[in-house]
């Protein structure tokens, strides 16, 4: 597992941390069952506090990407279909793009729902 965090970047480490496991699991990178790094472990590899990761790892959670097994450690969960990884992955690319062109949430939703309705009107 390779992360890296922009100190430079305006997502906050946390985010950094939870955008690129989401990725990896997403992409097959990080396959079903491969167990990650321990809170404390991933937080001093990265140079960041341990309750940054901890944050990271419950977004994860609550997404689903990954589950904690007790003591026996934090683990990628599985996967939905490969249609609905690759949505998610476009899903991310594009929320990180628009986050970078300075989108408000309402203008990058409402870009969506138009494209949407062209695609599907089409088909």
């Amino acid at each position: 597992m390779t992360l890296k965090i922009h100190i430079d970047d305006s997502a906050p480490p946390f985010e950094q941390v939870r955008a690129q496991i989401s990725e990896q699991a997403r992409s097959g990178t990080l396959p079903v069952g491969y167990r990650l790094p321990t809170v404390r472990g991933l937080a001093e590899s990265l140079g960041l506090a341990a309750n940054t990761v901890a944050k990271a790892y419950r977004a994860l959670e609550t997404d689903g990407v990954i589950e904690t097994r007790g003591r026996n450690g934090t683990f990628v969960a599985a996967a939905g279909s490969a249609a609905e990884r690759e949505a998610a992955s476009a899903a991310q690319a594009y929320a990180e793009r628009v986050r970078r062109l300075g989108l408000d949430e309402d203008a990058a939703l409402a870009a969506v729902r138009d494209a949407l309705r062209a695609a599907y009107e089409e088909s």
